[in-house]
This record gives structure tokens, C-alpha cells and sequence, in this order.
């Protein structure tokens, strides 16, 4: 069997839109014929249940796999307050492990063609506290990983510099940037397309698909075309990358 790809869904900031492109993209692949696999490492913002502490993001990422897996693999780190993962952490006097979620994905990777790994917040999100900007940050989950990036960028005011100055951070961080898929938030944001256009030029590449307005308030259907479009071209990418990235002596 051949060993699980991975990827790690980061985006640009806080609400643009991770979790819905995410389980868009997941229900395509499954309706492709893909084993597939889900995980949102850390959670900020759960509601106690009978079976403990749920996060919205993590069931929905949950729902729409086709590979079962527990709650707590899927998602190891649920966090009551929704705030930054490290002030979360800190308030539930939790401390994030990043052999425990390595742990966590190596037993969903066995199981799955594909893990599609959920960040929270933008790629320097504190997960823990510490003193400097790059160490203790979402990144470093990523990085530990191993995981090539998807970048969802919420096409709204303000994107172009979230974007190219994430863009930097990853690879900057060592992780390879897979793609991007540009999320449009607001069908009122003047000279969407030019935006686009605008981020294209200068990511060096095209996003894998576009998501049309109002996709934020309505549930991801694996038949839309942008869906199946996306999907096709995140599976072209991962291709891409087994075949051309260095092979570990």
C-alpha cells in the first residue's frame, strides 16, 4: 500500500474560510474514490458533550471523510476558549505535544490514500508560550509533519499582503507551498477577479480552484464544479510533489 500524502490546510488569518474549503475538497475526493482521512491537531472553541469537549470544525472535517477514525485522533487537542491555541492551552493548563500529534496522524495515515490536516488560525499562530516569532507556532506542526501546504486565502481587503507575506513565512519555515485556493468572502469586494490576477502573478502560480461568493455560509456539495475542479488539482500537485521532491537517504 502506498504510504498516505498528507497535506496541511493553513490560511491567511483567522475566518477565511479553512474548514469549509477543507471539507469541500474532502468530499471531492471521496466522491473520486479516495480514501480519506481528516485532522484538526488543535481546536479553540468546544462545547462540553456527554463524550467531552467537540469543536464544530473537527466534526465537520469528521463528517465528510470517508476513513473513521475517534474523535480524539482526529482532533487530539480540543480546547474550551476560543482565542489563540497557546492562551486556550494555557487556560485549560494543557501543554501542546507535538509527539502526540505525530502519533495522532501516523495512525490516520495508515488507514488513508490522504490526510487533509485542518490548521487553526494563520501560520504563525502561537501554540505554545514562547519568546520568539518562528518557534511554538503552527508552523511548527506542519514542519514536524512533514506536509507540503494549501494556502486558503479569503479574497477580501486586505488579501494581497496576508497573502504574499504567509506565502513567505512557509517557505520560509521550510515547508513546501502547494497551492492556493482564493475563497471569495464578499461578492461586493470591488475587482475580485483583479485580485486574483494580482496574487497569480505573484505567488507564481494560479490557485488550484475559486471559490464563488457566499461559500462561507453554505455547506460544501463534492458535485460543484469548483469543488471537483479543486480537488483534481490539489491531487495533480500532490503528484507533482512525491515525484519531485528530494528522497530521504
Amino acid at each position: 500500500m502506498t504510504p498516505a500524502q498528507g497535506v496541511f490546510v493553513a490560511g491567511t488569518d483567522t475566518g477565511v474560510g479553512k474548514t469549509f474549503v477543507s471539507v469541500g475538497l474532502v468530499r471531492a475526493l471521496v466522491a473520486a474514490g479516495r480514501r480519506v482521512a481528516v485532522m484538526k491537531p488543535i481546536a479553540a472553541g468546544t462545547d462540553a458533550t456527554p463524550t467531552g469537549e467537540r469543536n464544530d470544525d473537527a466534526l465537520a472535517l469528521l463528517a465528510a471523510a470517508n476513513v473513521a477514525a475517534p474523535y480524539e485522533r482526529v482532533n487530539p487537542y480540543a480546547l474550551r476558549l476560543a482565542v489563540s491555541p497557546h492562551l486556550a492551552a494555557r487556560n485549560a493548563g494543557v501543554n501542546i505535544e507535538l509527539p502526540r500529534i505525530q502519533q495522532q496522524f501516523a495512525l490516520l495515515a495508515a488507514d488513508a490514500d490522504l490526510v487533509i490536516v485542518e490548521g487553526a488560525g494563520g501560520w504563525h499562530a502561537p501554540i505554545c508560550d514562547s519568546a520568539t516569532l518562528d518557534h511554538g507556532t503552527m508552523a511548527d506542526i506542519a514542519t514536524a509533519l512533514g506536509l507540503p501546504v494549501l494556502l486558503v486565502v479569503g479574497i477580501r481587503l486586505g488579501c494581497l499582503n496576508h497573502a504574499l507575506l504567509s506565502a513567505a513565512a512557509i517557505r520560509a519555515s521550510g515547508a513546501h507551498l502547494l497551492g492556493w485556493v482564493a475563497n471569495t468572502l464578499n461578492e461586493q469586494q470591488p475587482l475580485r477577479a483583479e485580485n486574483i490576477d494580482t496574487l497569480t502573478v505573484r505567488l507564481g502560480t494560479a490557485p488550484l480552484t475559486i471559490v464563488p461568493a457566499g461559500g462561507d455560509q453554505v455547506a460544501g456539495d463534492a458535485l460543484d464544479s469548483h469543488w471537483v475542479h479543486g480537488a483534481a488539482a490539489l491531487d495533480h500537485a500532490l503528484t507533482m510533489y512525491r515525484t519531485e521532491r528530494p528522497v530521504s537517504p
